[in-house]
């Protein structure tokens, strides 16, 4: 008899103050009762990569395989793993108008990432009382301001 995979929750989100601009994103895992959460950003980034390093270090966080539930309000990461991302390998990393795709070495470290896990991809509507996703909207905002902080010229 096998065991089944112990479940672990994931939420996750991006922020960036200007498009580029200093950047954070933030994490929520969820293991029974333990939650653990990671924060970390870019001085300059794309809202789009702060939402895959959320996923990320989220993803490459988790010590054994697991049945992975995340949660996301991204539908660039949403829509990305589950809709665009066969299509683009199958082009060989070219769009449907054969530009190659943005982000592609995050998009590649998430596939890794993801690998070991049997992961089901959720979305959820940003800003609609969500509470993981409201915390880690909070969080992902924190981390973009301390290093739109720490980049700010001293006086």
């Amino acid at each position: 008899m096998t065991r089944e995979r112990p479940k672990v929750e994931i939420f996750t989100d991006g922020a960036c103050l200007g498009n580029p601009g200093p950047g954070g994103w933030a994490a929520l895992l969820r293991y029974k009762t333990l939650d653990k959460v990671l924060s970390g950003g870019e001085a300059n980034t794309t809202n789009n990569r702060m939402e895959l390093l959320a996923a990320i270090h989220a993803l490459e966080a988790l010590r054994r395989p697991v049945r992975v539930r995340l949660t996301t309000d991204s539908q660039y990461l949403q829509q990305g793993i589950e809709v665009w991302l066969p299509r683009w390998r199958a082009r060989g990393w070219r769009t449907a108008n054969a530009k190659p795709v943005k982000n592609r070495d995050l998009w590649e470290r998430l596939l890794a990432a993801a690998a070991p896990h049997r992961v089901q991809w959720h979305w959820t509507r940003a800003h609609a009382g969500h509470v993981e996703n409201e915390q880690v909207d909070k969080l992902a905002r924190e981390a973009a301001l301390a290093v739109a902080r720490e980049a700010a010229p001293r006086g």
